[in-house]
C-alpha cells in the first residue's frame, strides 16, 4: 500500500512538470536519473510511469525509455467531443441526482477559486478546476459515465491546462462556473447544459489552437537542429 501511494506521489510530481514544461513533449523519461533525482527506488517511478501513460501523457517504448506524449491535433478534438458529451450529461444528472451536501461542496470549490485567484499558482488553480468538473460527474451519481469522465479528464489534462492558461481571465474561470453553480442549485439540467457549453464549447478550438503552435515549434526546432 505505501508503495502504491509513493508511486501515485511520483505520478503527481511527473504530471507537474509536464504540465510546467520541465518534461515538454517528446522529452525522454530516464528511469534511473528520476528517480535519483526524486531520491526513490525505480520500482515505484516505473509504476508511477504505467499511471501516467493511462493517461495519455506518456508514451512508452519496447527496450527504451518512456516519452512525454505529443498527440495530434485530431486526437486531441476527438477526445474533446468525448469529454464535452459527458460533461453535459453528467451535469444533467447532477442536476437530477446530487445532494444537497455535493451541491453545496461544488460551490464552496467555486468560492475557493475566486478567492484564490489573484495569488494562487497555476497548477494549483487548474487542479482545483479540474476537481470542480469531477465534483459535478461524481454527482451524477453513475459510475460508468464518472469513469469515462475521468479517463478523458486524464488524457486532455496537460491540453486542458496549457488553455486554460492561455485563456485565464476571472469572467472564465469564476463567472462561468458560477453559472453551473447556480444551474446546479436550481436543478434545472437545460440551464445547466447551457452554462457548461458556455463554459466549454470553445475548448477544442483553444486547445487545438496550443497544439498546433506546440507541434509547429518542435518542427522548427528540429529543422533548425538539423542544420
Amino acid at each position: 500500500m505505501m508503495e502504491k501511494n509513493l508511486a501515485e506521489q511520483i505520478a503527481g510530481q511527473l504530471r507537474r512538470d509536464i504540465l510546467r514544461g520541465k518534461l515538454p513533449p517528446g522529452a525522454s523519461i530516464k528511469e534511473r536519473d528520476n528517480a535519483a533525482e526524486m531520491g526513490v527506488s525505480r520500482t515505484p517511478l516505473r509504476e508511477a510511469i504505467r499511471i501516467l501513460a493511462k493517461e495519455g501523457l506518456v508514451e512508452l517504448r519496447p527496450a527504451r525509455s518512456p516519452i512525454v506524449s505529443m498527440p495530434s491535433v485530431k486526437q486531441i478534438s476527438d477526445e474533446v467531443e468525448v469529454l464535452l458529451s459527458v460533461e453535459k450529461l453528467s451535469g444533467e444528472l447532477a442536476c437530477e441526482r446530487a445532494t444537497d451536501a455535493e451541491i453545496a461542496a461544488i460551490s464552496a470549490i467555486v468560492d475557493e477559486m475566486s478567492q484564490d485567484f489573484e495569488t494562487a499558482d497555476p497548477v494549483d488553480m487548474f487542479e482545483t478546476d479540474m476537481k470542480f468538473h469531477t465534483a459535478i460527474a461524481q454527482a451524477a451519481h453513475n459510475q460508468p459515465l464518472a469513469e469515462i469522465h475521468g479517463t478523458f479528464l486524464a488524457r486532455l489534462w496537460r491540453a486542458r491546462f496549457l488553455a486554460a492558461v492561455k485563456r485565464r481571465n476571472r469572467e472564465r474561470v469564476i463567472d462561468h462556473h458560477g453559472l453551473i453553480v447556480d444551474a446546479l442549485k436550481a436543478r434545472d439540467p437545460h440551464a445547466i447544459r447551457v452554462a457548461i457549453g458556455i463554459h466549454l464549447d470553445r475548448l477544442a478550438e483553444d486547445i487545438s489552437h496550443v497544439i498546433e503552435q506546440e507541434i509547429a515549434a518542435a518542427t522548427n526546432g528540429a529543422d533548425a537542429g538539423g542544420k
